[in-house]
């Protein structure tokens, strides 16, 4: 996998993972601790991108900077880039039904439409720059 789509599975499998648990649901406890872990890695790299996934869905973020950072990291520390590899393989195999819908999107655009419309009351978000 291109190593750039692989930094976007990853962020967008941390946010919705975060996205998920602030709605009362849970992913699997294998992409769980993944998560955990890359954001424990990535923090050595690139704390305020961490810190800004960490506020993530309650805070917008901006995904095109945050994918360039994850990246960035992975390709300086290779434990960084094997965490990012993990979550993503875990994304991958991840079963719950909402948590399959957001990472189902075709871009960051509709990723970060996805998880709006989960986090949103009614149901409903706009997205402008890749933000919710």
């Amino acid at each position: 996998m291109e190593p750039l789509t692989t930094a976007a599975i990853a962020l967008g499998s941390v946010v919705a993972t975060k996205a998920l648990e602030r709605t009362g649901e849970m992913v699997g406890e294998t992409l769980w601790n993944k998560t955990g872990e890359l954001l424990v890695k990535l923090k050595k790299h690139s704390p305020n991108v961490v810190a800004a996934i960490e506020k993530a869905p309650t805070t917008p973020l901006d995904y095109g900077n945050a994918v360039i950072e994850v990246e960035a990291a992975a390709k300086a520390d290779p434990e960084v880039a094997q965490a990012v590899q993990e979550v993503a393989t875990a994304a991958q195999a991840e079963t719950n039904p909402k948590f399959v819908d957001i990472m189902t999107a075709p871009n960051l655009t509709k990723l970060a439409d996805k998880i709006g419309q989960v986090v949103m009351s009614g149901g409903t978000g706009k997205v402008q720059d890749m933000r919710f």
